[in-house]
């Protein structure tokens, strides 16, 4: 059997969900009878990146061959945007090739890896939000290796904040209630914070003593991700701004204000 120890260029992506390979969708660099079966990245979530903080997230590799697993030799690597010699833009790999492996058979090996992601260094600019790509690697125990790319995809997304202020407080029923907001995002060229334009965000309403929000209307943000909007005070509770996020970054809502209706 051939034996590969190389891996050059693996790649990586933060994965979406779980995915399952069937054996005959199998189209990728391989020998004899080993299959990577299933890949987990990030507990199946999004990875949403900010402006500086390092984000942790850990790559499950799951493979089986008839001889077994060679212990620390299933790992991957994750990436965005194919480059002409087979690499990826940002290329993250794992902190430790090893990973933690769990044996849940004599011949089927699960090992966790743990990898960083750092929005100053990988990202490297705002077209990489979005989906990334995984590339796993396994070694049997009787040689038989297998490189599968893609293993899994998920998404790579820049951080959102939004905001609510509801005035004037305390108000008198059925008086007008103007409710501003900013909806900003993560910029991974100039690593601050900046307004997400041209944006739908719902205004919503939990009146006191009740468990749940009701959408009062949809509003858009202007050019500076600034939104601006008048509902009437009809009883005391709370206002909030929700927005359901797009492809390229995630779904947020603000903290919430409450209003005293007099």
């Amino acid at each position: 059997m051939h034996h590969r120890t190389a891996v050059a260029g693996f790649s990586g992506v933060l994965a979406l969900s779980t995915l399952t390979i069937p054996v005959d969708a199998q189209a990728d660099d391989f020998s004899g009878d080993i299959r990577i079966t299933k890949v987990v990245v990030n507990g199946g979530k999004d990875i949403v990146l900010g402006t500086k903080e390092v984000k942790t997230f850990t790559i499950a590799v799951t493979a089986t061959d008839n001889s077994g697993i060679e212990t620390g030799k299933t790992w991957p690597t994750m990436g965005h945007t194919p480059l002409p010699n087979g690499d990826y833009h940002g290329l993250v790999g794992p902190d430790n090739i090893a990973g933690k492996c769990v044996r849940q058979s004599s011949t089927t090996t699960t090992c966790t890896h743990t990898l960083k992601m750092n929005p100053r260094i990988h990202p490297q600019d705002n077209t990489t939000a979005g989906t990334w790509t995984v590339r796993a690697h396994a070694l049997a125990n009787d040689g038989d290796y297998y490189t599968k790319d893609p293993a899994a995809k998920a998404k790579v997304l820049r951080n959102a904040r939004l905001t609510v202020n509801a005035s004037p407080e305390p108000v008198k029923r059925n008086k007008t209630i103007t409710v501003t907001g900013a909806l900003t995002r993560a910029n991974w060229e100039t690593y601050t914070y900046g307004g997400y334009a041209k944006q739908p965000v719902a205004l919503q309403f939990k009146k006191r003593g009740t468990s749940t929000y009701k959408t009062l209307k949809t509003v858009r943000t202007d050019s500076k991700g600034i939104v601006r909007t008048t509902t009437r005070a009809t009883a005391d509770g709370y206002f909030r701004y929700s927005f359901a996020g797009t492809s390229t970054s995630p779904a947020i809502a603000s903290a919430a204000d409450y209003i005293d209706v007099k």
